[in-house]
């Protein structure tokens, strides 16, 4: 049996490679022709790893067929190849074997072996339930309040929906969501499908186990989940309602209401989904740099966002807390943290630096872009966000592969290496002679 940290990033590698085959059809383009290679390698990568920078306009490059394509793999990768397979063996009915837990735990996150199956179907029941009542809300306001006949409101009803579940970005629309900024009814549930898959599959599953009993206590990880999201919301919206409220390319022209609701989409978004209501390219350096913050945390861990994870963010914030309190151990919520998680995260975190540094470093090396707007495309790639300042179209081949590479580490890196590292915690039993280098 193959090891399940190499299965998940060659089954993702195999969907990327598939997409890009088609995608090169002159089916799947909305011009004559073949499409190039790397366009649609690009675009492939990032439609499976959900994070919807786009080298070319969605709405006018791809034709309807492509289009279909490009939802098919964002919803392949958001839903998680090995969760797919899984299921499928189960309605074969062979049951879930040991492996194909794994494979599953892999993906979906350190879920106990014994709730595999519960999670699988929880995973489907949410997917289809979320997709299809935003998808019914989006038509809807799209044909009444648009004039859109239905066939027409219900693609773009259901392309945004299942765009918004997956934390993939893509737009069938140029201006991804600039033209609906004013538009509670759209950005609204948009923004709450996004919060929702963003959580986790385990929180989502802890959560229903605990409205069922009323009496399961919240674990550590969905206690820290749930806290760092509401934390990271609020200072995100705060941010940018503050440095964005006069500015009249961004929030400057809008009134008291439409502002909230672009300031709170915005934090929303930033952190995993890569819709824009507001052009990213008019905000102010300030609010750049909480956007890059926001970003590279993303959302939960074993769900469709990017990003380090919320749960490293905060748990590394927590021991460095309990450092500067001159506490033995770092503890939250009545529970110890235990070492071997604290290097776990750091090691997620640093390696994830080095992805973004190295990154940033090879594009400021072959192109003349200014590093501010570099840095926020490759942490963007790396996070698999999909916001951009607008120069993803204006990168050479060599940037475009760069951001192809971080997109693919991004989504499958994180999840193989904290994997990894539980699996191989443990296994060596020599102690060397402790010393203590000075530090700072």
């Amino acid at each position: 049996m193959m090891h399940p940290t190499r299965l998940v990033p060659l089954a993702f590698l195999i969907a990327i490679a598939i997409g890009t085959l088609v995608l090169m059809l002159p089916v799947s383009r909305a011009g004559d022709g073949f499409s190039p290679f790397l366009t649609a390698l690009f675009t492939a990568t990032s439609a499976v790893c959900v994070t919807g920078l786009a080298v070319v306009d969605t709405s006018t490059y791809w034709s309807p067929f492509g289009q279909a394509v490009i939802l098919a793999l964002f919803q392949i990768g958001g839903f998680g190849i090995m969760a797919a397979a899984t299921l499928l063996g189960l309605l074969v009915g062979r049951g879930i074997r040991l492996k194909d837990r794994l494979r599953t735990q892999v993906e979906r996150g350190a879920i106990d072996m014994s709730n595999a199956r519960d999670v699988l179907w929880l995973i489907v029941l949410v997917t289809v339930v979320a997709e299809v009542t935003l998808s019914v809300a989006l038509t809807v306001r799209l044909h009444f309040a648009y004039g859109y006949d239905w066939p027409e409101a219900a693609w773009h009803g259901v392309f945004h929906a299942v765009s918004a579940f997956n934390n993939a970005g893509f737009s069938t629309y140029s201006d991804s969501l600039m033209g609906f900024a004013r538009d509670w009814l759209i950005l609204l549930p948009i923004g709450l499908a996004i919060i929702i898959s963003s959580l986790g599959f385990p929180v989502l599953h802890e959560l229903r186990n605990h409205l069922r009993s009323g009496r399961q206590p919240w674990t550590l990880h969905t206690k820290i989940t749930l806290g760092g999201t509401v934390i990271l919301l609020v200072v995100g919206c705060g941010t940018i309602l503050y440095v964005e409220w006069h500015n009249p390319a961004t929030l400057g022209a809008m009134d008291l209401g439409d502002k909230l609701l672009n300031g709170a989409f915005q934090s929303i978004t930033t952190r995993t989904a890569g819709f824009n209501a507001l052009d990213t390219g008019a905000l102010k350096d300030e609010s750049l740099a909480i956007t890059y913050l926001l970003m590279f945390i993303g959302g939960g861990s074993a769900g469709t966002a990017g990003g380090i994870k919320i749960t490293t963010f905060f748990l590394l914030a927590i021991v460095v807390w309990s450092e500067v309190r001159g506490e033995k151990e770092a503890a939250v919520f009545g529970r110890r943290i235990s070492s071997g998680t604290e290097r776990q995260a750091l090691t997620v975190v640093m390696l994830s630096l080095a992805a973004v540094s190295t990154g940033t470093m090879i594009i400021l090396s072959v192109t003349e872009l200014p590093l501010t707007a570099v840095l926020f495309e490759t942490i963007s790639a790396f996070a698999t966000v999909g916001l951009s300042t607008g120069i993803t179209g204006q990168l050479p081949p060599t940037g475009e592969l760069v951001l192809i590479v971080l997109m693919v580490i991004g989504r499958v890196g994180t999840i193989t290496i904290a994997t990894a590292l539980a699996l191989g915690s443990g296994r060596s039993e020599l102690h060397y002679p402790e010393e203590r280098p000075i530090i700072g």
